[in-house]
């Protein structure tokens, strides 16, 4: 089994800045990707961005320019700032990893969510 462990999601202003991180563990044999969607009340789960073992990024339009995903391959570790937060930003953060273990090439994890919310 996976674990994924989130952290840093809280009350933020307009304008502040935030840092996520999420932290994997467990049967772990290589990590494909880690990343974060995020889901607000009333709307599909979205990207807001993943990085791949290799370091390719893929960060979402709507956060692009105020965002910056970086990991910790040593550490199993994910990490999400964002900056200039903005009312619509509020959302539930989920931390997503595809792992690798030893009966699956590919298994998509998801962590519990962490909440987001950014006041006007």
């Amino acid at each position: 089994q996976v674990q994924l462990v989130e952290s840093g999601g809280g009350l933020v202003q307009a304008g502040g800045s935030l840092r996520l991180s999420c932290v994997a563990s467990g049967s772990i044999f290589r990590i494909n990707i880690m990343g974060w969607y995020r889901q607000a009340p009333g709307k599909r789960r979205e990207l807001v961005a993943t990085i791949s073992s290799g370091g390719r990024t893929n960060v979402a339009d709507s956060v692009k320019g105020r965002s910056t995903i970086s990991g910790d391959r040593a550490k199993n570790t994910v990490y999400l700032e964002m900056n200039s937060l903005k009312p619509e930003d509020t959302a539930v953060y989920y931390c997503y990893v595809q792992v690798v273990t030893a009966t699956s090439n590919g298994v998509n994890c998801w962590g519990k969510g962490t909440l987001v919310t950014v006041s006007s």
